[in-house]
């Protein structure tokens, strides 16, 4: 089992030796990404390495607003050529349904236009930010990654979330403390349509609980009732502001406003996949 300093120190290996030319970033402007971001100018500005870095960030219908925002910020202090590219994902019949492998259809759909773009840059290296925890849930948009070989430095370099948020820190990246905003499908069952107008309630529901004081919040959406899933150390706070939020969420379109006594978890709606993924390493 490898040290962190062991990993830090192959991490800084890799993207030195990418740096040597010009890079291409799949860029979300989460911490993963944005400390591979980092880390590429790091390795230039030291190494005096000649390339370029190309930061891009995919707009779609699927993710919060937010992300472009926080994207471009970060982009700007990597001082990073930022390229941003719309999609529809919903325009795909396939995806439209939300079966079981939208991710990898997503992720195949995304990943071919970031090739396209680095083809068109002259750009042979293509990164992105899955970690380490990555490989051990259910992720089937890692294998469009893989198919399409781009690389997955962190995850290469073994370096778990906690790893990658302790190096972002070390670095004094802006973003290092920020919760992850996965694609907002994820808080809708398989199988279930997704539509545009969910996908708005959802996430003015989320930055309303937000501006609640809630930093870590889902809302997953099950029909006509609305589960929201926060911390359980967050529930009496919940609780205490439960009315105006009810009122609130009723307001913009949910019927049914649910607590889950659980509390957050990362993927809920994939729980029990990641079980069966567990016993089967096991």
């Amino acid at each position: 089992m490898k040290t962190y300093e062991e990993k830090k120190r192959d991490l800084y290996e890799k993207i030195k030796e990418y740096t040597k030319q010009d890079i291409c970033i799949a860029f979300s402007g989460g911490v993963d990404s944005s400390l591979l971001l980092m880390l590429a100018r790091e390795c230039i500005q030291q190494y005096k390495n000649s390339g370029k870095i190309h930061a891009v960030t995919f707009h779609t219908v699927l993710h919060p607003l937010c992300d472009l925002e926080v994207a471009n910020k970060v982009a700007k202090e990597a001082e990073a050529i930022h390229k941003v590219v719309y999609v529809n994902e919903l325009e795909q019949e396939e995806i439209r349904f939300n079966p079981e492998n939208r991710c990898y259809l997503c992720k195949k759909t995304l990943f071919q236009k970031l090739m396209d773009y680095a083809e068109e840059q002259g750009i042979s290296i293509i990164m992105e930010g899955t970690n380490e925890d990555d490989l051990h849930v259910y992720r089937p948009g890692l294998k469009a990654i893989k198919e399409l070989g781009v690389l997955s430095p962190l995850a290469e370099a073994g370096f778990t979330k906690a790893e990658v948020r302790k190096l972002a820190e070390e670095l004094g990246i802006s973003v290092a403390s920020r919760p992850s905003t996965p694609c907002l499908a994820t808080r809708l069952p398989y199988g279930t349509e997704i539509k545009r107008e969910d996908l708005k309630k959802i996430a003015l529901g989320e930055d309303y609980l937000k501006d609640c004081g809630f930093s870590v919040v889902r809302i997953r959406l099950h029909g006509e009732t609305c589960r929201i899933e926060i911390p359980k150390e967050d529930f009496s706070d919940f609780l205490e502001k439960s009315q105006e939020i009810v009122k609130y969420l009723q307001k913009i379109g949910f019927q049914y406003i649910t607590l889950d006594i659980q509390g957050f978890r990362s993927g809920s709606m994939d729980e029990f996949k990641n079980k069966k993924l567990s016993r089967k390493n096991t």
